[in-house]
């Protein structure tokens, strides 16, 4: 495999961040996009690789292709509609690390042909699906990256519940990049947790003011949940303030229970909290506690689709552990550090633990269920800084 393939297949989610001045479906992005200097600045905000639209229905040209790869050491994917072998040729010559293959396009043959000359030019081959039966067809072809597409192309709809799915399915021993409708920290995460090792971000980024910062908004941790919810109003402003995870408490012995699962924008993930035994919900994740002494146990687990996907590392039960952030620094995997955390420690936390999300209920209420809204927004914004 190659250098696209290996700069994604470390821990963690990476970014492959796109480049292209226009969309068949949206139109305009970013008509005076300089390639260079956009690679530069992507490349110092964090990208592991980069993805350069080469095809003129992009508003691209090879020229864009050969501008990055002038500016940044990033390994490059050429992006475009490919058939035949002297395009890759070209595209080997001008820079590329890699080359988008697009199993919509090209029958089961002419994409092995392709593959062959991919690696005989010493290029990864990015191999995209759409559904379940070109997810198996890449599979059974031996794609490594595979790339499972939110986008259907003939509609240009977005359906990031698809997409999930396919995401879920893809063996664990493939690169899996999520391409397309990631526009926030919590769709990018929802990607992560599903299974992927990697998010291609094109249109979100191009939109933005600055691209570069888009980007770093997007991969940056920890995530952010605000806990004990009730109110649809007080959801409403841990949205607005930037806040990642919703939680709602559905355990009975709760003062913060809420009736179900409310309402979150596609900007949020939900999350059910729930001791001593799984159900299902309306949430996107459950984090589930086992129950001890007649009430919830230390530590939970954060679920996806029934599968564990993080581990939530909290304070013993109304008392204080002195070594808790020093054994949550030494666990493994993704951590959501909880217990106690407010505005004013939250950076202190964060610094010392380095978890993939954080989590507050209490500190952030006038009273249990209903939240001081100036309390949630610092608490975001401190996370952030």
């Amino acid at each position: 495999m190659g250098r696209f393939r290996n700069a994604l297949s470390g821990p963690g989610l990476a970014g492959i961040a796109e480049v292209k001045r226009r969309s068949p479906s949206a139109g305009d992005l970013r008509p005076d996009a300089d390639p260079a200097q956009l690679a530069a600045g992507f490349e110092l905000a964090g990208a592991a690789a980069l993805s350069i639209l080469v095809d003129e229905q992009f508003a691209g040209s090879i020229d864009d292709l050969r501008a990055a790869r002038g500016a940044t050491r990033l390994p490059l994917l050429a992006k475009g509609f490919f058939r035949d072998e002297s395009e890759l040729v070209e595209l080997e010559a001008a820079g590329a690390d890699a080359v988008l293959l697009l199993l919509r396009d090209l029958d089961d043959r002419a994409t092995r042909a392709l593959l062959d000359a991919a690696t005989r030019l010493g290029l990864d081959a990015l191999v995209e699906a759409h559904d379940t039966a070109e997810l198996d067809r890449a599979v059974a072809l031996g794609a490594d990256p595979i790339g499972l597409n939110a986008r259907d192309l003939g509609t240009f709809r977005i359906d990031r519940r698809a997409q999930l799915e396919l995401v879920e399915q893809a063996p664990r021993d493939r690169v899996v990049i999520a391409e397309s409708g990631i526009g926030s920290r919590a769709q990018a995460a929802a990607a992560e947790l599903a299974g992927a090792d990697a998010v291609l971000v094109g249109s979100t980024l191009m939109r933005a003011t600055d691209p570069a910062a888009k980007l770093q908004e997007l991969l940056a941790r920890p995530l952010v949940k605000v806990c004990g919810l009730t109110r649809q109003e007080d959801a409403a402003v841990a949205a607005e303030a930037g806040a990642d995870l919703a939680g709602f408490i559905l355990a009975d012995e709760s003062p913060r229970q809420a009736e179900r699962v409310l309402d979150v924008p596609d900007t949020m993930l939900s999350v059910a909290v729930l001791v001593g035994e799984h159900r299902e919900t309306a949430a996107d994740l459950v984090q589930l506690y086992e129950r001890e002494n007649g009430h919830r146990a230390r530590n939970g687990t954060l679920l996806r689709a029934g599968r564990q996907v993080a581990t939530v590392l909290d304070q013993p039960w109304q008392d204080r552990d002195p070594e808790h952030l020093v054994k949550a620094a030494a666990a493994g995997g993704r951590v959501v550090l909880a217990g106690g955390l407010s505005p004013e420690n939250v950076g202190e936390a964060i610094a010392a633990v380095r978890p993939w999300a954080v989590d507050a209920s209490s500190s952030l209420e006038l009273e249990p269920g209903i939240k001081d809204h100036d309390r949630v927004r610092a608490f975001v914004e401190a996370a952030r800084c």
